[in-house]
């Protein structure tokens, strides 16, 4: 790997990794969506500065080019990623399916005690 690319890619997963604590810090990102993203970064400085680990990789996948593990890699994450906000989603839809319910019968509960009254 040429040494300005290296150096780039470096650059860009610390900047990665700074972000993301930096977001963590602030309270605009929470712990638990941070993980994901650290992982990314740490795995990104990784490959770099272990080129031969990504080349160790391309040749056990059976990849032609170290370029198409990458691609191959990045695809998987955006898969687990999408899965990832899908199981947000679908918890997030049951609770406020069961929060509207609760609402709806203290609703009606406070219509009944206030028609006694």
């Amino acid at each position: 790997m040429p040494i300005r690319l290296k150096i780039f890619v470096v650059y860009i997963g610390l900047t990665i990794l700074v972000g993301i604590i930096e977001l963590v810090r602030q309270r605009k990102l929470k712990e638990e969506y941070s993980f994901l993203w650290l992982l990314t970064g740490i795995t990104l400085l990784i490959v770099t500065l272990k080129y031969d680990l990504l080349v160790w990789i391309t040749q056990f996948i059976g990849a032609e080019l170290a370029i198409n593990t990458l691609f191959f890699l990045g695809i998987i994450f955006l898969m687990l990623l999408s899965l990832h906000y899908s199981i947000k989603i679908s918890l997030l839809t049951t609770q406020v399916k069961n929060l509207t319910q609760k609402l709806a019968l203290l609703e009606g509960e406070k219509e009944e005690s206030s028609e006694k009254v």
